[in-house]
């Protein structure tokens, strides 16, 4: 697998492998199965080719038994494959605004019905205070390709990354993926292009107190000119992914 996950910190995430042991307890799920059930979707199987889940799914690290919170959920493509990683013991909190279009609410309803879906629990909340005062010790927050849209939404982006931070134990993880706007460009192409400067993602979100552990280049087109839109994109976009940490 072509996949680059730089650790920074490796005490640090070894130790939070204790922290989690509950839910790990039942082992890494086999990734290339999950992908590969008969029962996912012939759409879900085309978004497959374009994302390359397998490599994503093993850099996250999702496990039985785990609370995941996926953020910016949408129709839910992402949202169960952690559901099938987390199994019946686990849940899945799919966020989405309270003024999602209906169509994209449907979708993800329909997934909810499914046996794959059992796990999944969708919520509507706005993107800076995405869950329940009674859900919290989270073990895993997932936010693919959506954090850049609460950059021209009316999302307080400091108080989101705040409320996600306590959302989550000590020691457990938040995984960002989304499409790189051109140096300098900072939070500005979020309408416009649908991106985001990496830089300027990363600043944000270790301002609320996440440490940087790992990330993944499975994404990364250098020869991106970073001058066009990724909603839908014309030609490959380079994309990032980050792995935080929230400190022991």
């Amino acid at each position: 697998m072509s996949t680059r996950a730089t650790i920074i910190g490796f005490a640090a995430a070894m130790a939070a492998c204790f922290s989690l042991a509950g839910a790990a307890a039942q082992g890494t799920p086999d990734y290339a199965a999950l992908v590969a059930a008969p029962d996912r979707s012939a759409a879900d199987r085309a978004t497959d080719a374009r994302r390359d889940p397998l490599k994503l799914l093993a850099l996250i690290g999702a496990r039985p038994g785990m609370k995941v919170l996926d953020m910016g959920a949408g129709g839910g493509y992402s949202t169960e494959l952690m559901a099938r990683a987390v199994g019946p013991n686990g849940v899945v909190y799919g966020q989405n605004t309270p003024d999602f279009g209906e169509r994209g609410k449907a979708a993800f309803e329909a997934r909810t019905k499914t046996q794959a879906g059992k796990s999944i629990v969708g919520l509507l909340r706005p993107f800076d205070d995405p869950l329940p005062a009674d859900v919290r010790d989270l073990d895993l927050i997932t936010f693919i390709f959506f954090y850049h849209d609460t950059t021209y939404m009316p999302v307080d982006r400091a108080k989101m990354n705040a409320k996600l931070f306590a959302a989550l134990k000590p020691g457990a993880f938040l995984v960002i993926a989304d499409h790189s706007a051109a140096a300098g460009a900072g939070a500005t192409a979020g309408r416009s292009l649908h991106r985001i400067e990496e830089s300027t993602l990363r600043s944000e979100v270790e301002a609320a107190g996440f440490k940087l552990v790992g990330e993944g280049d499975f994404w990364h087109h250098p020869e991106d000119t970073r001058d066009f839109t990724t909603q839908p994109p014309t030609k490959p976009a380079d994309e990032f992914v980050l792995k935080f940490q929230k400190p022991l």
